[in-house]
């Protein structure tokens, strides 16, 4: 699977972004997709988690109750809205996808810039 994301850009605190990240082939639906995010000079650090029917998500305690992840399977595509965004939001975003939840990633994207001013 390949993976295209995008809807990044300058925002400032307190805005909102929605990320998506387009996926090709046809197994879209039997990846669980993540999001995560590396911000200049740290490690990339894991964002958020939706499971293959969207029935279940994860998130990282710092976005909890502000951001969201969601999928649409019949457009191949996965979505994070990013609320009461902050300065230490600023980092590129990326997304990836991997068979099972124990497995390895199968796929990531290039990423998008995301940057929130203060």
């Amino acid at each position: 699977v390949q993976l295209v994301e995008s809807g990044g850009g300058l925002v400032q605190a307190g805005g909102s972004l929605r990320l998506s990240c387009a996926a090709s082939g046809r197994t879209f639906s039997s990846y669980v997709m993540d999001w995560f995010r590396q911000a200049p000079g740290k490690e990339r650090e894991f964002v958020a988690r939706i499971t293959l029917s969207g029935g279940s998500t994860y998130y990282a305690d710092s976005v909890k109750g502000r951001f969201t992840i969601s999928r649409d399977n019949a457009k191949n595509t996965v979505y994070l809205q990013m609320n009461s965004l902050k300065p230490e939001d600023t980092a590129v975003y990326y997304c990836a996808a991997k068979g099972t939840v124990a497995g390895s990633y199968d796929s990531w994207g290039q990423g998008t810039q995301v940057t929130v001013s203060s």
